[in-house]
């Protein structure tokens, strides 16, 4: 029987209910049926990731690329699909409401709105319209009823403002806000961690885990309720394929190919889909 939209987003919502699950993020369609093939329960999309499949740099993709790859990662799988949807592609409370409604009708499962402005000299929005511009997301969610998960998403361990008791208070402002889930990408130590979880709750939090850091047990233990790994994948894959290119063009050899996955295996895998 197929997967619907709606299951997805059912199930979605299930998963926050207890315990901590890993939320990868894949880059494309292929990395997405891979994460499904083995036995991930959702996925979530990524900026950096996917700007580098169409040659740019994160942060600088169109809300047209990003919801034509949502649409794709969410027909692909039978997985809920979580969108790393930036700012929301706007400024202006009313501009990121449009473009979140857009977001919804790709099909995720949850949806992710950050408060951070692209500009250096002021990289965060000032507090009352980034609450406001949470409040717009959380209107296009719920405008068609779509059961869609907002998760608010404060980045000022990103940006240089290690603040914990600033991200605590605007966590629990975009909760008040509408977030289903808050998520402060950057915090490290367990006693952030732990502080975040207990201020939020019962909301569940979010943590970004990269190249170190806790373990699925430790997060789960920290109260934590999804693990997601942003662009760390795709650093990966593009890792061996720049190793491997770099040989070739600077030493003229190809040793670094038998690094490479077996393509057996791959069409194996791929075969079934």
């Amino acid at each position: 029987m197929p997967v619907t939209t709606v299951d997805k987003r059912a199930a979605f919502r299930k998963l926050h209910e207890s315990g901590c699950f890993i939320i990868p993020n894949p880059f494309d369609v292929g990395s997405a049926r891979a994460l499904q093939h083995l036995g991930f329960k959702a996925l979530a999309s990524t900026s950096a990731g996917f700007a580098w499949t169409i040659a740019k740099a994160d942060n600088r993709v169109t809300v047209d690329d990003v919801c034509d790859h949502l649409a794709a990662l969410c027909a692909a799988v039978d997985l809920p699909v979580n969108a790393d949807f930036e700012g929301g592609f706007a400024h202006e409370p009313e501009k990121v409401g449009v473009n979140v409604a857009r977001g919804v009708k790709t099909g995720v499962a949850g949806l992710s709105i950050e408060d951070s402005t692209g500009d250096a000299a002021k990289p965060l929005y000032d507090f009352a319209l980034a609450v406001d511009r949470i409040k717009a997301a959380r209107k296009a969610v719920d405008a068609d009823n779509s059961n869609v998960m907002l998760t608010g998403r404060c980045e000022a361990y990103l940006v240089g403002k290690p603040d914990l008791g600033f991200v605590i208070e605007r966590l629990n402002a975009y909760s008040e806000a509408g977030a289903d889930c808050l998520y402060a990408p950057g915090i490290k130590t367990k006693e952030d961690i732990a502080a975040i979880v207990k201020a939020v709750a019962p909301k569940p939090v979010n943590l970004l885990i990269g190249a170190s850091g806790l373990s699925l047990k430790e997060a789960g233990d920290l109260g934590i309720r999804r693990i997601s790994v942003g662009g760390s994948l795709a650093r990966s894959a593009w890792g061996g394929f720049m190793k491997a290119a770099r040989e070739m063009a600077d030493k003229g050899t190809f040793t670094e190919l038998a690094s490479g996955y077996s393509g057996g295996e791959l069409n194996k895998m791929f075969s079934g889909q």
